[in-house]
């Protein structure tokens, strides 16, 4: 488990699968990560992969979002990646900075990245603004990066940290 200031990461379970499901289905979050018809299958998939550290966020004891990492392992480009999303209805607090800042810390401090990339929809500007507060700096633009659920290609915005840029 690893504690934020505010939010509580801890690894997803299961149990967690409805909950991140009612989250992923808000519009909000759904118009950045969709995921189909049998969306609790589309979560299960996407945060229960062993191979993709994923955690709840957490706070006062409700699951509030999801963020996960990976890593590239070739010494040559070695670097670790942050996804997240949010309930809105807790949006505009600090919390999602407090998670990515949280995961951030850990896997800097934990696994010795000493730099972490971040790739929002370039228009997704709540969490630009939210990347860089914890130190995130644009890097470029991805041109039709990521297409959406209405299958419509979007920009993504690179973003990066190194880990003595961390806020």
């Amino acid at each position: 488990m690893l504690p934020g200031a505010a939010v509580l990461l801890r690894p997803t379970a299961a149990a967690d699968i409805p909950a991140l499901a009612v989250i992923r289905r808000h519009p909000e979050v759904w118009r950045w990560w969709g995921g189909g018809d049998d969306l609790a299958a589309a979560v299960t998939d996407d945060h229960l992969d062993a191979e993709t550290p994923t955690f709840a966020i957490v706070l006062a004891g409700t699951v509030i979002g999801m963020v996960q990492w990976h890593e590239e392992p070739d010494p040559m480009y070695r670097h670790a990646g942050i996804d997240i999303f949010l309930d809105p209805a807790v949006r505009g607090r600090g919390l999602g900075t407090d998670a990515v800042r949280t995961l951030a810390r850990h896997v800097i401090d934990a696994h010795g990245h000493h730099r972490l990339v971040i790739d929002p929809a370039a228009g997704n500007e709540a969490a630009i603004r939210s990347y860089a507060k914890v130190g995130f700096r644009p890097v470029g633009v991805l041109r039709r990066y990521e297409r959406s659920p209405d299958g419509s290609w979007h920009d993504g915005l690179l973003m990066d940290l190194l880990a003595e840029e961390l806020t």
